[in-house]
């Protein structure tokens, strides 16, 4: 009974010990990232999550060892939540077994490297404890894992509102784990995609809108591609909707969004494990956008928000890319002429002073115009369109 009490002392000790030290957190979490792969590349947010967890855990099972207990009914409860927020966010639940079976092993090597170390009967009792703990919570584990999926997959359209939840906020490891959760939903993504985010025109006087404001224009929308191998979805973040579409029903939405009377922005030139930063993108454009940049008969897109976010000191790429979005074929070796031409024309405010300084006829000059506005989808002649091409060719290689 004695030597029983003095091995409960020393563990104790041990408990203590580690908790006290927030470097032993920090070796578990560090532990985990190194050796599973759905762990390396977690976002702030989901590591403060995984650190959470990591300290929680710890606790629990020095505290298991420290008095021979075993898994309460308020720690299976818990277990069975993560597993289905695992579930729900789309990591493999072979990978959230697996962090949790090298969380312990770096837990035995953190207790063996304390001085003094636990003697035999101790390292046994952490042995057996460590077993059974890995053995109940995976049974635990999976289980409420199972069953969340299938909740999930049985109500579709709320698992792929999540999962563009997820998308938009950083939410997701690698485009390898983005592409396995939406195969479990039997869903292909669209690649090309368009983020599209949209308000209405009116936020103070309007309705606002509704998830079902979001499924309508969605498909309205896709309805309009004929695509039916890709799956579109859409969510509503606060005051806006959120539609994730193929790049093409990008292209008709401001005829959609005119009808509804709301505005937007559309980002389709980032890759997929970058949808978090469209979203970024197109929100900031629609919070910062002067209203002369709004028209019925158009929507901001990825040049807009990119010089929005450069006008605002947050560039999001580079100078070279901004120019590339907003002139584009005007670059290219052939359609130097057209280039040429819209320089002269914001230098010299006219088509008929640009049309003179190059030695054209005034109806060759708005030509031009007219294919530099078909071509970029900017018309020169617009205020905003005008400084967006203005920025362009300002601060791109090919300004000298």
């Amino acid at each position: 009974m004695n030597e029983r009490a003095g091995g409960r002392e020393a563990r104790e000790r041990i408990r203590q010990e580690l908790i006290a030290a927030p470097r032993v957190v920090a070796a578990l979490v560090a532990a985990v990232r190194a050796q599973v792969p759905a762990y390396a590349a977690l976002d702030d947010e989901r590591l403060r999550e995984v650190r959470a967890i990591a300290a929680w855990a710890l606790e629990r099972m020095l505290r298991l060892w420290a008095t021979d207990g075993a898994l309460t009914p308020a720690d299976l409860r818990r277990l069975r939540g993560i597993a289905a927020a695992r579930a729900a966010d789309g990591r493999p639940v072979q990978a959230v077994l697996r962090a949790y079976r090298v969380a312990v092993t770096a837990l035995t090597d953190e207790v063996a490297a304390c001085t003094p170390p636990p003697d035999a009967a101790d390292a046994f009792a952490l042995a057996r404890m460590a077993l059974t703990t890995l053995d109940t919570l995976s049974e635990e584990m999976a289980a409420a894992y199972t069953a969340t999926s299938e909740d999930l997959a049985a109500d579709r359209d709320r698992a792929l509102r999540l999962l563009l939840d997820d998308l938009i906020a950083g939410r997701h490891a690698s485009v390898g784990a983005l592409t396995d959760r939406a195969a479990r939903l039997g869903a292909q993504l669209p690649d090309p995609y368009c983020l599209l985010v949209a308000e209405p025109t009116e936020p103070d006087g309007g309705t606002g809108v509704t998830q079902e404001t979001a499924a309508e224009l969605l498909a309205t929308l896709t309805s309009r591609t004929g695509d039916a191998q890709v799956t579109s979805t859409a969510t509503v973040r606060g005051s806006r909707l959120v539609l994730m579409l193929p790049a093409a029903a990008g292209r008709t939405a401001p005829e959609a969004l005119r009808e509804r009377a709301l505005r937007g922005c559309a980002v389709s030139d980032e890759p997929l494990d970058r949808i978090a930063v469209a979203h970024r993108l197109a929100a900031d454009a629609l919070d910062t956008a002067p209203a002369h940049a709004h028209h019925p008969a158009r929507m901001l897109t990825d040049g807009d928000a990119h010089v929005l976010a450069l006008l605002a000191g947050r560039p999001a790429t580079t100078p070279d890319r901004i120019s590339r979005l907003l002139l584009g074929p005007l670059v290219h070796a052939g359609r130097r002429h057209l280039l040429e031409a819209l320089t002269t024309y914001l230098d010299t405010g006219s088509a008929t002073a640009a049309a003179r300084t190059l030695g054209l006829h005034p109806q060759s000059l708005r030509y031009r115009l007219r294919r530099i506005a078909e071509l970029t989808h900017r018309d020169p002649r617009d205020p905003w369109q005008r400084l967006t091409l203005d920025i362009a060719r300002t601060i791109g290689p090919w300004a000298s």
